[in-house]
């Protein structure tokens, strides 16, 4: 079992309509995900997506320079919570979430670099669904409840 420590969220992200990406200072959510996201209100289980920065790290010891947000996450944080379980529960600023799943790899992953499907394997993050409504602000620290 890990010991976590807190961390803190680094980045915060929006896909909106029409495939663009938002960088956002802060984001609203609730039972249906995140507001304004396109993916609110689709499936509550895969409405979230939390990246560690070591993913990034990985990527970049493996020869690939993939920019903040490439890997589709909403939030970026500093700990690496992939060891976390289904049901296992984190608070972001006024959010708690529950985490869903692990993330798969998807194809769209290879637009940034053919070979970093392979590369991020099982490390590109994990799903959660908020568990309240509330706001999550950049900076904001992250708790890792129970696992």
């Amino acid at each position: 079992m890990q010991n976590y420590d807190n961390g803190s969220v680094l980045e915060l992200f929006i896909s909106y309509p029409q495939s663009k990406r938002g960088n956002e200072e802060e984001i609203e959510l609730d039972l249906l995900g995140i507001v304004n996201d396109k993916f609110y209100d689709k499936v509550a289980e895969r409405s979230i997506l939390i990246t560690s920065e070591d993913s990034y790290k990985l990527a970049k010891e493996n020869g690939i320079d993939a920019k903040y947000g490439s890997l589709g996450e909403n939030i970026l944080v500093s700990i690496n919570p992939y060891s976390l379980n289904s049901g296992d529960k984190i608070s972001i600023g006024e959010v708690e979430l529950e985490i869903t799943q692990n993330c798969t790899i998807c194809n769209s992953l290879a637009k940034v670099d053919k070979n970093l499907p392979a590369v991020l394997k099982s490390d590109r993050g994990i799903f959660a669904k908020a568990l309240n409504s509330g706001k999550i602000r950049k900076g904001d620290t992250v708790k890792v409840l129970n696992y």
